[in-house]
């Protein structure tokens, strides 16, 4: 069994645990981050990519606005690179009444939002698709924000403060030995090795699983609960603003403009299991008819792929218990010291990816206060590796690097057209990770994200994975296989119209020159 020995274990390798790793490597503890599968492959990967200027919950929730207001300017600073400062509008479409558009600006004064109520004639010059009957629109700083870039350069600049991160690593047990946390256990997923973290506090970061994980330490019934929501990518930008319906936040009425697509969101129902998402067709339904009354034509678009995720919301007693959509957003820490008698253990959950920093503020502030250990947080003054220049993320980035990085227009090999992945790019993200599926190299470049799902690319991407030293003919065609196999869970909800042809076109293309489902399987399981 393999042991390390660190001041604190980080449980969650979402944008929280990123940020809480990262918070508390910088003020000087040897610190430990366990997430069982991939960074961010659970809800900070799995939203619609929204970086709040606060103004969705001036009303609902003024207190949350007002911290994700601050928020967005201090991740604007230290995370430039993962964040595209598109703007954004409320606006009330010729379907919503004017009574909320009535209190909102000062609402938005109240919460410390800023905010400026604009003419329709700016708005239809911002947004020309834009619904023609629209009767007020208002524009906020909302913008966009790659969550798994973001959580990287948490991950990375905790690194260099000396955390270790442990991805693909499944939690098993939670020591405690007199009511104080000693250890933690986990399983490496991929090697099947049990490793054991010695330790004298744990951080539970784990979202919609943090139930789980606290149960691990005998610390029962902590109720946080799923509120899955599903979102549709376009196959292009059909707004360059985020656009927000100026009416009490409900389902379907965010579209947000992410790299070269645009995202229509999202649902809310409580999730029996965070692990089995399904994407209804009613749902799907109701996303395009939402996005259809803010952009007339918008059903007829193409639509590209469909995913779900579940944000992690504590039990709120004001509501019921199936009501996910109208529990409280704000971010909670529970102390299972004060709660269940074990010391050096805390759980946070709640909250927004907005405001990941400022809860990860939070929690270590409550570590080192329970530790009697002050040290300050000086995550909010300090860019992550990325970013140190903070120019902001532009869309037209990647295509600037292909044409000034180069001799020639072909001095660079175009591997995925769609999103303008060179092999170069591919190949430096492959050397960097250990072991790696080709979900993970999507994460980091967005290989196949664009309309043909990876049916050019992928192909492309498990043959260059194949020239690398450890991966042999049998993994290679299983990486290929397990990456399709992914893509398709998102693909069948949405397979109408252009993107029907496309995906046949796919299949013919890998059962026809490759004869996919026949290729010989690797001894030993992919993950």
């Amino acid at each position: 069994m393999k042991t390390i020995d660190a001041d604190v274990v980080v449980i969650g390798g979402g944008s929280t645990g990123a940020g809480v790793v990262r918070d508390a490597a910088m003020r000087g503890y040897k610190t430990v981050l366990i997430e069982r599968a991939d960074l961010a492959q659970g809800t900070s990967g799995r939203f619609h990519g929204l970086l709040h200027s606060g103004g969705r919950y001036v009303v609902s929730d003024p207190e949350s606005a007002t911290e994700c207001a601050e928020e967005n300017v201090i991740l604007k600073r230290i995370q430039a690179d993962a964040i595209e400062a598109t703007g954004g509008l409320f606006v009330t479409t010729s379907a919503d009444s004017e009574d909320f558009a009535d209190g909102y600006e000062e609402a938005c004064v109240n919460a410390r939002v800023p905010v400026e109520e604009i003419s329709l004639r700016e708005a239809f010059k911002r947004e020309p698709l834009l619904d023609p009957g629209l009767k007020r629109a208002f524009a906020v700083e909302d913008g966009t924000v790659d969550g798994w870039k973001l959580v990287w350069g948490a991950a990375r600049s905790a690194e260099l403060y000396g955390a270790t991160i442990l991805t693909y690593h499944s939690v098993t047990k939670i020591d405690h030995k007199d009511g104080q946390v000693s250890a933690v256990y986990c399983l490496d997923r991929r090697t099947g090795e049990t490793v054991r973290v010695g330790c004298s506090f744990v951080l539970s970061c784990a979202g919609p699983w943090g139930g789980e994980i606290a149960a691990m330490a005998g610390c029962h019934d902590v109720e946080v609960v799923p509120g899955a929501g599903i979102m549709i990518a376009m196959n292009h930008r059909l707004t360059q603003s985020v656009l927000n319906r100026c009416i009490y936040p409900a389902d379907g009425d965010i579209l947000v403009p992410a790299h070269p697509v645009c995202i229509i969101g999202t649902t809310d129902h409580k999730a029996g299991n965070a692990d089995i998402l399904p994407i209804p067709q009613d749902q799907v339904q109701q996303m395009l008819d939402a996005g259809e009354e803010m952009i007339p034509g918008f059903r007829k678009s193409r639509a590209i792929h469909a995913w779900a995720g579940a944000r992690p919301l504590v039990k709120d007693s004001r509501v019921s218990a199936e009501d996910t959509r109208h529990m409280a957003r704000g971010m909670q820490i529970i102390d299972h010291k004060e709660r269940d008698g074990v010391s050096g253990f805390l759980t946070i959950a709640g909250g927004k990816l907005t405001t990941y920093r400022l809860m990860a503020e939070r929690i270590v502030d409550a570590m080192c206060e329970q530790m009697g250990d002050k040290r300050e947080c000086r995550t909010a003054d300090e860019a992550v590796p990325g970013s140190t220049d903070h120019r902001l993320y532009t869309l037209d980035r990647r295509l600037n690097q292909v044409e000034t990085e180069t001799e020639a227009p072909s001095g660079q090999q175009i591997i995925c057209e769609c999103e303008l992945v060179t092999r170069k790019k591919l190949l430096e993200v492959m050397d960097g990770l250990t072991d790696f599926n080709l979900d993970d190299v999507r994460r980091q470049v967005r290989l196949g994200m664009g309309p043909c799902q990876g049916g050019f690319c992928s192909s492309r991407a498990a043959g260059i994975a194949h020239e690398l030293e450890n991966v042999d003919a049998e993994r290679a065609s299983e990486l290929l296989r397990n990456f399709l196999k992914n893509r398709w869970i998102g693909l069948w909800p949405i397979l109408y119209g252009q993107q029907v042809r496309q995906t046949a076109l796919d299949s013919w293309i890998f059962l026809g020159t490759l004869d996919l489902e026949h290729l010989p399987e690797p001894a030993t399981e992919v993950i």
